[in-house]
């Protein structure tokens, strides 16, 4: 009798909960709805170029930026780009039913798969007017932009940085699943090829594909072959494979997975730590002018985290037990008390022969008279790439002792690499994994996703201040004066082409705010929702 009830307080507390629930959204829902349907209809007509997108546009489209001012034949792909825009339509197809945003989608992924190179990859950026005038953007635009060395070079081959080819290719591979359209294949294979090519012997990935060698920055080598954890290249790859391995069952990314994982323990430096960049021959490099050659405590950080996720898909103790030389060398490199800036507890640079922090400067005011040096004074820090880091190193520590006395069996009941799933009834490989990246799961009050919707403008629009800018192309640098009045600012004079924040009153069209505010508005429906 009292199981009973208690069974039957438990429906009326469910019962009152989804009256409660229904009564609070009061048809909040159906207007949320209306407000993503108008918002993105206004991205598709208004903002779209061939299905792709940038980052930021002044409202009357007279100029527009990805990390860089970009024609107008230009679409990006970084975040928060063209691929984003998709994966973010792919979730309002899901939470809405609607064939509108899946078509959206479709236009998405012609745009990227138009940008795909011959052998499968993507550059950052597509131009729709094609090489010679993205050749020229890379000779004037790019070549000035002082701290975006990336984009001084014209390779003509594509990236892993910023998590580009990868995630390029995870948005064909779920618009492939989504119908199993057969459209998307070709594309998908081509991509899944030319990572599968990319790959060195030893596990890791270079940061450009194919290899070149050809941009030697003030006497730097050409580190873009090397050996690339900057922005979770390698990560990033593994996890593509991982997806792949699960979404379409085949037995064949399994090898590269496990050589990409192994790869993390053949790297770490005696010392526990890692570097962003290694030559073949496995030594600790540099990348950029204003990136040494040096170990890096926030990417040790991340490295072990990676290790503690491989013990827990894997069950094999090799990775954990490489985490305490990490976790030791992290306790030794953290700046005294004094010298700590907040939640920035650690040097971004830490010398590989001495174990003493490194900082860098620069001087000068453009990228032809300027330059970057480095020494071990902590003052005028550079704010583009901050000298002092964040490193939750008690995060990295709780998670460590949370799995090292775990069962393999508790360990690895989650693991991706398991799949067993695929031995129950009536389930296939394709509907297992959610390949979502981008999501805000946060649950707002009422009142805030009220605030979003009334905030979509008589256009349909929704605008943001400080968006980032630059100057434009008018020339190269002039000015050869080594000066340090732009050691600590964003961009240097008026040829330098970096973006900075423009801090005035002036209204933007962001992908960056629209992407936010529909995982919001999804997010909601999600909650929302009623039997």
């Amino acid at each position: 009798m009292k199981t009973k009830t208690i069974f039957l307080a438990c429906i009326l507390i469910v019962c009152f909960s989804q009256l409660r629930s229904q009564t609070q959204d009061n048809g909040l829902s159906s207007t949320v709805e209306e407000s993503m349907l108008r918002a993105t209809q206004y991205m598709l007509d208004s903002v779209s170029y061939n299905g792709g997108y940038v980052w930021y546009y002044l409202p009357d489209f007279s100029r527009q930026w990805g990390e860089m001012e970009a024609y107008k034949t230009m679409i990006w792909l970084q975040h928060p780009g063209t691929i984003s825009m998709g994966h973010t339509f792919l979730e309002a197809y899901h939470a809405t039913g609607n064939e509108f945003y899946y078509r959206a989608a479709q236009q998405a992924a012609a745009a990227i798969i138009w940008g795909q190179s011959h052998r499968g990859g993507w550059n950052y950026m597509i131009d729709f007017a094609g090489d010679r005038s993205l050749k020229k953007w890379y000779r004037t635009i790019g070549k000035n932009g002082w701290r975006l060395e990336e984009f001084q070079h014209y390779y003509g081959n594509s990236t892993f940085d910023d998590d580009i080819t990868s995630d390029a290719a995870r948005f064909l591979l779920r618009m492939y699943l989504e119908k199993m359209d057969p459209a998307y294949k070709p594309a998908l294979e081509k991509a899944i090829d030319f990572i599968l090519e990319s790959q060195y012997p030893a596990g890791g990935w270079p940061q450009r594909y194919p290899l070149m060698n050809e941009f030697s920055k003030d006497g730097h080598p050409d580190y873009t072959s090397f050996y690339t954890f900057n922005d979770d290249v390698i990560w990033e790859n593994v996890h593509f494979f991982i997806q792949c391995y699960e979404t379409l069952g085949q037995e064949r990314f399994l090898d590269p997975i496990l050589r990409g994982m192994n790869f993390y323990l053949l790297s770490q430096d005696t010392c526990g730590a890692w570097g962003q960049q290694l030559t073949m021959n496995m030594q600790v490099a540099g990348a950029r002018t204003y990136e040494p050659a040096a170990l890096l405590p926030s990417t040790t950080f991340e490295n072990a985290m990676l290790l503690l996720k491989f013990y827990a898909y894997t069950g094999d103790k090799k990775f954990i037990d490489a985490v305490p030389a990490a976790i030791a060398w992290l306790e030794k490199t953290e700046l005294p008390k004094a010298q700590q800036e907040g939640a920035r507890t650690h040097p971004a640079f830490v010398d590989v022969k001495t174990q003493r922090p490194i900082y860098v400067h620069r001087v000068g005011a453009n990228v032809k008279y300027g330059h970057y040096y480095t020494d071990e004074d902590d003052s005028n820090l550079l704010s583009h790439y901050y000298g002092k880091s964040r490193v939750p190193l008690q995060t990295l520590k709780d998670e460590y002792k949370r799995l090292v006395n775990l069962s393999t069996e508790e360990l690895t009941k989650d693991s991706p690499l398991a799949v067993n799933c695929f031995n129950q009834p009536n389930t296939t490989p394709q509907k297992y994994y959610d390949l979502n990246r981008f999501r805000i799961d946060i649950e707002l009050p009422e009142s805030e996703i009220r605030r979003i919707v009334e905030s979509l403008d008589d256009k349909n629009r929704w605008l943001q201040k400080h968006a980032y800018i630059s100057h434009p192309y008018t020339c190269d640098g002039t000015d050869n004066e080594q000066t340090e009045k732009y050691a600590t600012t964003r961009v240097g004079d008026e040829t330098d082409t970096s973006p900075f924040p423009d801090n005035s009153d002036q209204l933007y069209i962001s992908t960056r705010l629209y992407i936010r505010n529909m995982h919001v508005l999804i997010n909601y429906l999600k909650n929302t929702e009623h039997p």
